[in-house]
C-alpha cells in the first residue's frame, strides 16, 4: 500500500473580492473579484520537492499563503498530515504550524533587525512552548544552525543580521524554521534575492534536507532551471491554475504546453553551440479580475486556434505521470 501523501491540496480556490464603493453600490454593480487562485490540486510527498514555477502574478505566492492559512481559501481543501487545514481554527491550527514552515524570499525582512542570530533561531520555540531548559534550547539551536550549514554556529550565534551576507541570513531564516523539526517547507522564491554564487549552496541545504526522507518541500520560483535541476516534479501555474506537470526532467525535456515551452525558451544552455530562438509571449497577462473564455492563455498563445476561445482544457495525460491542459495534447501538434 501506498504511503499518503504529506500534503494533499484539491480544487483549491482563492478570490480576493473588491469593495464596490459608494457609487458601485448605489448603481447596484456586481461585486468583482481577483481569482487568484482557481482550481489548483497538487501534492507533495515525504522526501520529495515539487516545484511550483510560473510568471509573477500567476497565483504561486497565494497558493503558498492559502495552504500554510495565511489567507483563507475560498473553496476546496488542504490536507497536511490527514487533516484539513481549511477547517481548523487559529486555536486548533497552532500546533500543527510546529510541522509546517515557511521560508521567506526576503531574509532580511523575515528576521527581526534587532534580534541577534540567537535569539531568532530559538525564538520559533518560545512561541509554541518548546524551549524546555537552557540546555535543551542550546542543544536544539546548535542543532538547528549546523542542519543549515551555520558552522561553526559559534561564529554566528551572536551577530545580527545587518552583519550577515545575503546567503548566512537566508540560512538563519531555514535554521529558525528547522529548529521546531518541521514536516513541511514551503519556501517562497527562497534563493531570487541573493547573488548568484550563493544560490546553488542554499539550494543544495534544501535538497539535502528533503532526502532524508522525512521531510517534504514545495518550493515557489520563476527560474524552470532551478527547478529542472533541484525538483522531483514541476507544476507550471498560469493565471491561477494549473497547466502542466510532471516529473522534471520529463516537462524539461518534452513541454507539452506552450507556456512551458516559452518558459523554457529563455533559458539559458550549457552548450553555447546550442541555439535556441527564444520565445517572447505578445502582450500582457490577463486581468485576473476578468479571465478571458476558453483556455486562458490563448490571447498570447503562438499556437491558439479557434476552438482555444471557447474550450476550456481540463489536464490530460501527455505521458507516464504527464500531464497538461492544452487542447493541442495528442494530436501532435503542441
Amino acid at each position: 500500500m501506498n504511503e499518503p501523501a504529506l500534503l494533499e491540496v484539491h480544487d483549491l480556490v482563492t478570490t480576493f473580492p473588491l469593495r464596490r464603493g459608494l457609487t458601485g453600490a448605489i448603481l447596484r454593480r456586481p461585486q468583482q473579484a481577483v481569482h487568484a487562485v482557481d482550481g489548483v490540486s497538487l501534492t507533495v510527498a515525504k522526501g520529495e520537492m515539487v516545484a511550483l514555477v510560473g510568471e509573477s502574478g500567476c497565483g504561486k505566492t497565494t497558493t503558498a499563503q492559502t495552504i500554510m492559512r495565511q489567507v483563507d481559501a475560498t473553496s476546496g481543501s488542504v490536507v497536511f498530515e490527514g487533516t484539513d487545514v481549511t477547517t481548523l481554527s487559529a486555536g486548533e491550527m497552532r500546533p500543527l504550524r510546529r510541522r509546517m514552515q515557511m521560508i521567506y524570499q526576503d531574509p532580511y525582512e523575515s528576521l527581526d533587525p534587532r534580534f541577534r542570530v540567537r535569539d531568532a533561531v530559538i525564538e520559533p520555540l518560545v512561541v509554541h512552548g518548546l524551549a524546555g531548559s537552557k540546555g535543551d534550547r542550546e542543544a536544539k539551536l546548535i542543532d538547528a544552525m549546523r542542519r543549515a550549514g551555520l558552522t561553526p554556529p559559534e561564529l554566528y550565534l551572536d551577530r545580527y543580521p545587518h552583519e550577515l551576507s545575503g546567503g548566512q541570513r537566508q540560512r538563519v531564516a531555514i535554521a529558525a524554521s528547522l529548529v521546531l523539526e518541521p514536516n513541511l517547507l514551503v519556501a517562497d522564491e527562497p534563493v531570487s534575492m541573493l547573488d548568484v554564487s550563493v544560490r546553488a549552496g542554499v539550494l543544495t541545504l534544501l535538497d539535502g534536507l528533503r532526502s532524508r526522507g522525512d521531510m517534504g518541500i514545495l518550493m515557489i520560483t520563476h527560474d524552470l532551471s532551478t527547478a529542472a535541476h533541484f525538483a522531483d516534479r514541476i507544476i507550471v501555474m498560469y493565471l491561477g491554475r494549473i497547466v502542466e506537470e510532471g516529473p522534471a526532467r520529463e516537462v524539461v525535456r518534452n513541454p507539452q504546453h506552450p507556456y512551458t515551452r516559452a518558459l523554457l525558451s529563455v533559458v539559458p544552455r550549457r552548450d553555447p553551440r546550442e541555439q535556441v530562438t527564444p520565445q517572447i509571449l505578445v502582450g500582457e497577462t490577463p486581468n485576473p479580475m476578468n479571465i478571458p473564455p476558453g483556455c486562458r492563455f490563448h490571447p498570447r498563445c503562438p499556437v491558439a486556434e479557434d476552438r482555444c476561445k471557447t474550450i476550456d482544457p481540463a489536464l490530460v495525460d501527455a505521458g507516464a505521470d504527464h500531464r497538461a491542459a492544452c487542447v493541442l495534447v495528442g494530436e501532435g501538434k503542441p
